[in-house]
C-alpha cells in the first residue's frame, strides 16, 4: 500500500489531511446508499404501476358523436336512426336534426319517443322502417306496462308543426301531425350489443345481430337495469352505466345469450 506525504507538512499535519479525507469519503458513501435505497424503492413503485397497468387495461376512449345524447342505432340497411329521451330530447331532435327526406315516427301513446330514420337523401327499405317502429313501441311506455306488442306510425317531417289551432295545446316534447300515416304494429323486443367502434347499442334484435358480433336479447319482464347491465357487460362487455343508459324505462326480462358464428 503506497501513502503520498506532503513534504510540506509534518507527520502530524498529514496525517490530519488523511483523517478528514477519509470522513468526506465516509460522508459519500453514506450518501450514496441513502441514494441506492431511494432508487430501489422507486423503482418498485414504477414496477407495481406497471403490473397494475397490465392487469387492468386502461378504458378505451371512444370518439363520441352528436347522436350518442339521444337514443340511437344504426338499422341492418345501414341508416342512422335515432330517437329522443324525454320531452326535452324529443323537441331537440325534431327541431334541429331532422332533414325533409327523413322519415319520423312516433306512437298516439302519451310518454313516447320520436324516432327520425336518417336517410342521407337514399331511398328508406322496409326492414329498416320495420327496425324504426320496433325502436319506438319498445322505447314507449308499453315497455313498463309490460305489453308485448304496440302500434306506431310514421310521417314525413312536413307534416309535423308546433303551431296549434285555436283550442289547441302543444305541450313540450310533442308535435301536431297534420295529413294521413302509416301504420305499422311492432312487437316489443330489443337486443344489446357491442358494435366494432366500442358503442354499447340497444336496439331490434335484427339490427345488433347485423352490427355486433354478440348480444343479449330482452323483452319487458321484472329484471331490473342494473342486473341487466351486469349479465350484459359480463357477456359482451362495456360500462355498466352506459349499458343502464341504452335500456328501456321498466323492467326487463332476457330471452337469450348469442353469439355470431
Amino acid at each position: 500500500m503506497e501513502v503520498s506525504l506532503d513534504v510540506r507538512k509534518s507527520v502530524d499535519e498529514n496525517a490530519a489531511a488523511y483523517f478528514e479525507s477519509a470522513k468526506k469519503s465516509r460522508r459519500k458513501l453514506v450518501g450514496a446508499e441513502a441514494a441506492l435505497k431511494r432508487s430501489g424503492q422507486q423503482l418498485q413503485v414504477l414496477e407495481s404501476k406497471k403490473a397494475v397497468s397490465l392487469t387492468k387495461p386502461e378504458k378505451v376512449s371512444v370518439d363520441r358523436k352528436w347522436f350518442e345524447k339521444f337514443r340511437w342505432f344504426v338499422s341492418s340497411e345501414g341508416f342512422l336512426c335515432v330517437g329522443g329521451r324525454d320531452a326535452t330530447t324529443n323537441d331537440i331532435l325534431v327541431k334541429k336534426h331532422v332533414e325533409d327526406a327523413d322519415v319520423v315516427f312516433h306512437t298516439e301513446m302519451q310518454g313516447s319517443p320520436f324516432f327520425v330514420v336518417k336517410s342521407e337523401s337514399r331511398q328508406v327499405g322496409k326492414q329498416t322502417l320495420d327496425e324504426a317502429a320496433v325502436a319506438v313501441a319498445s322505447f314507449s311506455r308499453a315497455w313498463r306496462l309490460g305489453l308485448s306488442q304496440a302500434e306506431v306510425f310514421y310521417v314525413k317531417p312536413e307534416q309535423l308543426s308546433k303551431t296549434a289551432k285555436p283550442g289547441e295545446y302543444v305541450p313540450k316534447g310533442a308535435f301536431i301531425v297534420r295529413g294521413g300515416t302509416t301504420k305499422i304494429v311492432a312487437e316489443l323486443r330489443l337486443a344489446v350489443g357491442m358494435t366494432n367502434e366500442g358503442r354499447v347499442m340497444c336496439a331490434p334484435v335484427d339490427s345488433v345481430t347485423h352490427h355486433c358480433a354478440k348480444l343479449v336479447a330482452i323483452v319487458p319482464g321484472s329484471v331490473k337495469s342494473s342486473d341487466v347491465a351486469r349479465l350484459v357487460r359480463k357477456s359482451v362487455g362495456g360500462d355498466i352505466d352506459e349499458i343502464v343508459r341504452s335500456l328501456p324505462s321498466g323492467g326487463c326480462k332476457i330471452l337469450a345469450e348469442k353469439k355470431q358464428p
